[in-house]
């Protein structure tokens, strides 16, 4: 038996394929585990090093849980839809379905090299058809209905439409975008297209005009957790806001019940905490402001209704409806450039540029409704539309942004907390006495807010109000790549959504698939936009479409007559474990909790949370390693730019090769060029890491045909010599300097996983990853690292196999010192895999074998049982020693070996022998012994004896499995 890692890696994965060994059925008389990884969009780079990090873990525990006895569904498939594979057809040329199906190939590849032991038989891809038929027929069950808020669920539309002709919008309690009122007699007068309009003032998926980040350069909407400082994340690319006709869902129906949901799921408290703000619950009141001269009112939402005599100004939104209309042909030039100057400045900026102060009056005035001063109505920037009700009262005594614009408009300030006993608070405490306020003069803040909201509701100009940051979820896209809206608009422009027997609607074929101008490409393919029922709905949806319920459809993923079976459903019923990145926690986890939520209230799923518990993965980073270009300035004048370590600095006297000798400078053209990180060798000098590039490497170079290589070489023609150092081997090499970072091509700092496991084998690959540190911390990726886990592998396979590379394995009984080391070991790594404390286990597999080596243990009943146990972790070498030793079938549906606790229980006790309090000697005594006994057994000891020659024994103190303590004079 040889330890060749790479034919036994090739045995097995070839052995599990061809036997179908993860292969998941629905099996009612076993227990249910679902382990879930978030799946990966299959880009063209293929996976690097961090990638597997949280699918080794997952695969880790999914294979436990298996030993356990548990029936466990582990599958993967593919989020191929959205903007990276569209922009990348653009750049290439490539279709997106021809990039989507070589990237899956690709990525299938690596992950069972990984041997991650996922049942491909239940791989999606949500640019399938088959799969995104219902994705169109989810996103159909947000459109048939509305959410009655007193009910606290949603109801059939053809409901609300009874309601309204019945009694209008009298006594309905509905999530909606504004508050409307008609009669029944009002309702049943609208034409059939006005009908429709007003319904999408409460339908869960609905069209209206939106403010959306717009990115021309991708010729896209993008949601905000998409923009980063006002440009895209991906391209950087300048974002701006713009008014559009969009598709949304109404997650703000659901705002109370996802922020309820996060007390019964086990979450990161990082993670909650997130999704938390992102929901953003407030408590405060609304207040009516009648306008001078209008027959309009301003709804204004505030948390502080106590400081409503501190209003000297309002604010609009820019965006505001009204302001179009309040605006005076005085103020109307003003205004119109504040518009302009806004339409370029993304949420994100607005929101985050504090200190920037700008706005513009609109001439018009508002009334107080508590004192009725009056109050001029200005726009600006920091307002934002789709929060609260797009306008706010500022208070600029205790606002800071407030004071600063009512500071530079020269707006009056009129304090109305007194704070001196509380110095340092800030608004959002809610301490102090109001002063100038009316009837709330003397009142603690607390007790003032609800005497405001109070006088506000019985003047019927305000109530009590709770309100919610998060905003309704814009859910379409002017892209190609994407699943089309199943949308058809009659010849009154009426939307009617395709029922599910004609779903799915299909992308057409396109080659020239660019946004222009904001306009959706699919415009431009007239054969499929015109049908004979009507015109095609030419937006797509986002990326997040497929990936909202992906994990449901892996229960059941070839049915065709539903998203999944109810039988299915009922069995796998949620993911008990979901693993992946903590960046997904608004983008997706947030939003496929609102899908899951209205599936359980149309009694489609019986869970009301879609995941149990998640874990977030730490990053792997890698060295962004460099070399440096300097000048050297020679005696003759001349400047030459060469490549110096990064250990030489300015004004070092040094000779180049071909060049000559001088001085070393560094100039306009010098710095730091990135060196691709597979060319480097990792070092150590002084017990810290070293990274060098070796003359070797760069004399190779023109062989290496690799895009990095490419690149090295166009980098390496800016200088013209190499001031080279030798090592004690003789090898010729640059010091390189480097910092941590996260792994990108960018950085020429991907370490690809393929490259290690054909060196080092898959199991080593998968235990090094895990040993790196805890899971859900980041950690750096270091080469030297590995080879002690090989080391160790190979240690643990020697247990098993003789010099002469044959199995020798022993049928005699252990000891108890062997079966020790077993069954603590068996109870380790169990309790620690439980807590996905994997890089411990790793630890503990380590300490075992040099254990079991030290006591040169080649036992059956040792060995056998610990190949069950590393199984989860080296599953090749594990399945091979199994085998070796007699083990049907596969190691990994065997059993999960029994703790026994009676192996670690002592049977006696180790106590040191004091006289007068000094420890002299130590003594082995049974654990169960009396005082009486050990005293007895003490005192017979012929050591003990010796140390009380010519002594006088005055009192033996005996504290058991602590000590012996002779008093002695």
């Amino acid at each position: 038996m040889k330890f060749d890692v790479q034919a036994i890696d090739r045995k097995w994965q070839d052995y599990w394929q061809q036997h179908q060994t993860y292969r998941t059925t629905n099996d009612p008389d076993k227990p249910k585990y679902y382990v879930l990884d978030m799946f990966p969009y299959p880009s063209g780079a293929g996976l690097h090093v961090g990638h597997p990090l949280g699918y080794i873990a997952s695969d880790i525990f999914a294979r436990y849980k298996r030993l356990r006895g548990f029936n466990v569904l582990h599958p993967m498939g593919f989020d191929a839809f959205g903007l990276p594979a569209e922009q990348y057809a653009i750049d290439t040329g490539v279709h997106p379905s021809e990039s989507t199906a070589k990237n899956v190939k690709r990525y299938k590849e690596q992950m069972l090299r990984l041997a991650l032991s996922f049942d491909w038989e239940r791989a999606v891809n949500t640019s399938d058809p088959k799969y995104y038929k219902w994705t169109q027929w989810l996103i159909g069950l947000f459109w048939k209905h509305w959410y009655d808020k007193s009910a606290d669920k949603p109801r059939p539309v053809e409901e609300l439409i009874a309601h309204l002709e019945a009694h209008g919008t009298a006594n309905l309690n509905a999530a909606q975008s504004e508050e409307k009122v008609v009669s029944a007699g009002e309702f049943r007068a609208m034409s059939a297209k006005e009908q429709s309009d007003f319904l999408m003032n409460y339908r869960l998926a609905y069209r209206s005009v939106s403010m959306v980040n717009w990115c021309e350069a991708l010729g896209s909407v993008l949601a905000n957790d998409e923009v980063k400082d006002g440009r895209s994340e991906r391209g950087n690319h300048p974002v701006e806001q713009r008014p559009m006709v969009q598709w949304s869902l109404r997650i703000t129906a659901y705002a109370e019940r996802l922020l309820q949901g996060l007390d019964t799921v086990d979450y990161s408290e990082g993670l909650k905490a997130q999704q938390t703000n992102w929901i953003g619950k407030s408590t405060g009141a609304l207040a009516h402001f009648d306008i001078e001269g209008h027959d309009h009112q301003l709804d204004i939402y505030t948390t502080r209704p106590d400081t409503i005599f501190g209003t000297t100004f309002m604010v609009l939104a820019p965006e505001h409806d009204l302001v179009e209309e309040l605006t005076t042909a005085e103020q109307r030039e003003e205004i119109d450039a504040y518009l302009k100057y806004v339409a370029g400045r993304s949420e994100l900026e607005r929101q985050s540029d504090v200190k920037k102060v700008t706005g513009a009056f609109t001439g018009a005035y508002c009334i107080n409704p508590l004192n009725n001063a009056r109050v001029p109505i200005y726009i600006a920037e920091y307002v934002l539309k789709d929060y609260g009700t797009g306008a706010i009262m500022a208070v600029p005594s205790d606002d800071e942004r407030d004071k600063r614009f009512a500071e530079k408009f020269g707006i009056e300030i009129i304090d109305v907390i007194d704070k001196s006993k509380y110095p340092g608070a800030t608004l959002k405490d809610k301490v102090g006495i109001l002063i100038n306020s009316d009837f709330l003069d003397g009142m603690e803040v607390p007790e003032a807010i609800e005497a405001a909201t109070k006088k506000l509701e019985e003047l019927g100009r305000g109530r009590k109000e709770v309100n919610y940051r998060i905003r309704d979820l814009v859910f379409s896209r002017q892209r190609y790549w994407g699943e089309p809206w199943p949308i058809i608009y009659d010849d009154q422009d009426i939307p009617h959504f395709l029922p599910t027997e004609e779903l799915p609607v299909t992308l057409p074929p396109m080659e020239d698939f660019r946004s222009v101008g904001g306009q959706a490409p699919l415009k431009r393919a007239t054969d499929w936009v015109n049908t004979p029922q009507g015109r095609r709905e030419t937006d797509t949806m986002p990326a997040t479409a497929g990936s909202n319920w992906y994990y449901l459809r892996y229960m059941d993923p070839n049915n065709d007559e539903a998203f999944a079976g109810e039988d299915a459903v009922q069995y796998w019923q949620d993911v008990d474990l979901y693993v992946g990145g903590a960046e997904h926690a608004v983008s997706h986890i947030l939003y496929s909790r609102l899908c899951h939520k209205l599936l359980f209230d149309l009694g489609k799923v019986p869970t009301r949370e879609p995941y149990k518990k998640l874990l977030n993965q730490g990053m792997i980073g890698a060295p962004i390693t460099s070399i440096q270009l300097a000048v050297l300035q020679t005696t003759d004048g001349q400047e030459t730019p060469v490549w110096v370590g990064s250990n030489l600095t300015a004004g070092a006297s040094i000779e180049v090769t071909g060049v000559g000798t001088g001085t070393l400078a560094f100039g306009d053209a010098s710095g730091t060029r990135k060196v691709p990180l597979r060319m480097v060798e990792e070092t150590s000098v002084d017990n810290e890491p070293s990274f060098r590039l070796y003359r070797d490497a760069v004399n190779s170079l023109a062989e290496d045909k690799a895009q990095d290589a490419a690149y090295f070489r166009s980098v390496l023609e800016q200088g013209q010599g190499f001031v080279w150092e030798t090592d004690r081997e003789g090898r010729e090499y640059i010091e390189l300097s480097f910092q941590m970072g996260k792994m990108s091509k960018s950085k020429h700092n991907v370490i690809n996983p393929d490259d290690i496991c054909a060196r080092y084998g898959t199991d080593c690959f998968r235990m090094y990853e895990m040993f790196l540190g805890p899971i859900d911390q980041a950690k750096p990726w270091s080469v030297s690292g590995i080879d002690g886990v090989y080391r160790f592998l190979r240690r643990y396979w020697n247990l098993y196999v003789g010099n002469d590379e044959t199995l020798e394995v022993s049928e005699e009984t252990p000891t108890k010192e062997e079966m020790k080391v077993l069954h603590t070991l068996i109870k380790k790594v169990t309790e620690d895999i439980e807590k996905l404390s994997f890089n411990t286990c790793v630890s503990a597999f380590m300490v075992a074998c040099n254990d079991l080596g030290k006591m040169k243990c080649n036992k059956r009943a040792v060995l056998e049982p610990i190949t069950r146990l590393i199984a989860p972790f080296a599953p090749h070498i594990a399945d091979e020693l199994f085998h070796a030793l007699g083990g049907e079938g596969s190691v990994h549906r065997s059993e999960w070996p029994v703790f026994e606790e009676k192996w670690l229980v002592e049977d006696s006790f180790t106590y040191p022998i004091a006289f007068n309090g000094k420890t002299r000697l130590t003594l082995d005594f049974p654990a169960d012994a009396s005082k009486e006994d050990i005293e007895a057994m003490a005192k017979e000891d012929a050591g003990v004896q010796k140390h009380l020659e010519g002594k006088t024994i005055r009192k033996v103190i005996v504290v058991p499995k602590r000590m012996v303590n002779f008093v002695v004079g």
